[in-house]
């Protein structure tokens, strides 16, 4: 028996005898010897994979990766789906080790989730529950496509796919309301501020939660009083340990590395690397400007730094934060977050790029998080401005969309 006390780094340590291996009962001369091992933290939480393999160019067209736009999601392969069935309508991620139900529950209302799915005797287990934003996200599958239909057609275009991997988990899109896209999952984040808010006063906000869509790929906020449209929103029951938990060291060098996950970040944004991120001057990017600047950056040393996938980065984003309540951005404090003015010139924070395309018709679209308010106006026509036409905080901090990859 050989006791080697714990410490920090980890040790690697070979324990021998005088004639260089261990044999007999009559072992002599025994030495052990340690070495340090510096290795990256074992993550609580595993970031599955988008799913997305194929590259694209900035105005949606099929490209060999790396020949072109360098960086995006395809060309760095993370944990791939992994999924078991288990034979009794039940999915475990043998990723996430989350067992989840294999069937939706349609026309829940907010309200009435946790009771339904406590009430669950699903597959004999007594312990289901709503999943959270993040544990909901990791199911999220970006081979999926929004297909070529309008986001107001009540039909869904063939060339539709879902978000989600339709081999092992039901999926169906809205029939009963206006849009086939209402395909809307519930999850337990509540938006600490008010969706639909045109931020003068509270008298036209509305109390909201942060579901996923698997019709057409996002996270937005959603009314908890009522679905549009239909009767209720779809649950999906999950049971396991509640494992997320960003677990943030600040390493005294301009990064921030996540024990939960096991990725390092950087503290700052481009925006504190104005004229040298960009061509606008402020360190605001489009896509391929973001791709560029982060495969060319060299920073704190490391050199090996690329613009996140979705996933990835909707992993450090703080639902419990929003900017009218807690003056920041839905992110931990430890990170620096540029702000900006909005359209009407309040402050504001930015929306952040992810590496991943949206496909939605083409693929001239890439996903970003707004880490600010995600904004807009309900006349998409005119995009009218003034009274008649408020900029409302829509969708809540923290909500996942998809823009032009080369936009004004």
């Amino acid at each position: 028996t050989v006791s080697v006390q714990p410490g920090s780094p980890t040790q690697l340590c070979t324990v021998t005898d005088g004639a260089g291996s261990l044999s007999g009962a009559d072992i002599t001369n025994i030495s052990v010897a340690c070495t340090a091992i510096v290795s990256p933290p074992i993550a609580s939480f595993v970031i599955v994979d988008t799913n997305q393999a194929i590259c694209y160019d900035s105005l949606g067209a099929t490209i060999t990766c790396g020949a072109s736009f360098p960086g995006q999601d395809a060309e760095y392969a993370g944990p791939a789906p992994d999924y078991t069935n288990n034979g009794d309508s039940t999915i475990t991620d043998n990723n996430t080790t989350l067992m989840w139900a294999a069937t939706t529950i349609n026309d829940v209302d907010y309200a009435d989730s946790v009771t339904t799915a406590t009430a669950s005797t699903l597959a004999g287990y007594t312990d289901w529950r709503v999943p959270t934003i993040k544990e909901m996200y990791s199911l999220m599958d970006f081979s999926g496509a929004t297909g070529t239909a309008g986001p107001s057609s009540s039909t869904a275009p063939s060339d539709a796919v879902a978000f989600i991997d339709t081999t092992h988990f039901d999926h169906s899109y809205a029939t009963t309301g206006s849009r086939y896209i209402d395909s809307q999952y519930l999850t337990t984040a509540l938006y600490v501020d008010l969706i639909f808010d045109d931020d003068d006063d509270n008298s036209d906000g509305q109390q909201g939660f942060f579901g996923v869509n698997f019709a057409d790929g996002r996270i937005k906020g959603y009314p908890t009083n009522n679905n549009p449209g239909s009767s209720g929103w779809n649950l999906r029951l999950v049971r396991g340990s509640e494992a997320f938990e960003n677990d943030f060291i600040d390493n005294a060098d301009n990064t921030i590395t996540d024990n939960a996950t096991g990725l390092m970040w950087m503290q700052l944004d481009s925006g504190s690397f104005a004229g040298t991120a960009g061509t606008q001057g402020d360190g605001s990017v489009d896509w391929p400007e973001a791709l560029s600047w982060c495969e060319g950056l060299t920073h704190s040393t490391y050199s090996d730094w690329r613009l996140p996938n979705a996933k990835e980065l909707q992993s450090i984003v703080d639902y419990s934060k929003a900017p009218d309540i807690t003056g920041t951005p839905a992110i931990d404090n430890l990170f620096s977050t540029s702000s900006i003015l909005d359209p009407e010139g309040d402050v504001d924070y930015p929306m952040f790029w992810t590496s991943t395309t949206h496909v939605e018709g083409n693929a001239s679209k890439s996903v970003y998080i707004a880490f600010g308010e995600a904004q807009g106006r309900f006349n998409t026509a005119t995009q009218a401005t003034g009274p008649s036409e408020p900029l409302l905080g829509v969708h809540g901090a923290g909500a996942r969309r998809s823009d032009p990859k080369t936009t004004n």
